[in-house]
């Protein structure tokens, strides 16, 4: 596990050190944004940009960096919203000041609407056919918007209003697109490249995604605010309905290993060339971050 994190920290480094270099240069008013869309990169888990790479190398592409750090502007654009006053509003991500906290909202916005815009062009930046750069770029639009993430998270806020708590189902379907939408594309980005089906992975991305959020919610209620860099305790005191106050504890941890063997077993044909894949899939579920 030690090693896998090491490859995960080295491919978000890689993400945002090309993020850095798309905006560098930029002067005036305008420079503000650009440090802050930067700073917004940095200091993530790099699991969207490892998976990434390794769904890439499953098929022999020796280059997939334009779309790893496309996920990771994307992913990073959606937590300097989320952090927004009008949104959790939180004042601490990754053990640093949130954009809003760093510098102000309108820069926090900005900037978020940044990296969306860079994202696309860097999805589309790999040794690829036309074809398969644009079937990137399209399905990065569908996993971040209103069938995806934006979709889940507008379920999200609605969630924390509505009269009746979310049943298991309806957490599932929100965590989908919320959570589970980007890292799904992550995952299916290598086929993509090459042309291949990424029905496999698509299978494997959902499972993951899945596992991942119990996770989240885990930890929102067992971990720690240090070693985590942000807030514990928020599901909890919103009165959130989540994995853990649905299938207790220990439920929630059956369920997620239920799922990272479900996605081991989507990428099973591909035998040791997936070994990452089914290494991140158990990292996903067990982390402390």
């Amino acid at each position: 596990m030690t090693t896998l994190i090491a490859q995960m920290e080295a491919a978000a480094g890689r993400a945002a050190e090309r993020i850095r270099a798309a905006v560098s240069g930029a002067g005036g008013p305008g420079g503000d944004v650009a440090e802050a869309m930067a700073y917004a990169a940095e200091g993530g888990k790099g699991l969207r940009a490892f998976l990434v790479e390794e769904s890439a190398k499953i098929f022999g592409a020796t280059d997939a960096s334009g779309p790893a750090a496309a996920i990771e502007a994307m992913h990073a654009y959606s937590l300097a919203h989320d952090d927004l006053p009008c949104m959790d509003d939180d004042d601490l991500r990754r053990g640093r000041p949130t954009l809003h906290k760093r510098w102000d909202e309108a820069t926090a916005v900005l900037a978020g609407d940044g990296l969306q815009s860079l994202a696309f062009a860097l999805a589309a930046d790999v040794r690829a056919t036309a074809e398969a750069r644009l079937g990137l770029v399209t399905s990065l639009a569908e996993a971040a918007g209103i069938h995806g993430m934006v979709g889940g998270q507008a379920m999200d806020i609605a969630a924390e209003t509505a009269p009746e708590p979310l049943t298991l189902p309806q957490i599932e379907r929100l965590q989908a697109g919320k959570t589970g939408a980007l890292l799904s594309w992550a995952a299916m980005a290598g086929a993509r490249i090459a042309g291949e089906d990424p029905a496999p992975f698509a299978a494997y991305g959902a499972a993951l995604g899945l596992g991942f959020q119990i996770a989240d919610d885990l930890l929102d209620v067992e971990g720690d605010a240090a070693t985590l860099g942000k807030a514990t305790g928020k599901d909890a005191h919103a009165g959130k309905a989540t994995f853990v106050s649905l299938l207790g504890v220990e439920g929630a941890r059956a369920r997620a290993a239920e799922l990272a063997e479900a996605a081991e077993a989507a990428i099973s044909p591909y035998g040791v060339k997936a070994l990452p894949l089914r290494d991140a899939a158990r990292f996903a579920i067990s982390r402390d971050r």
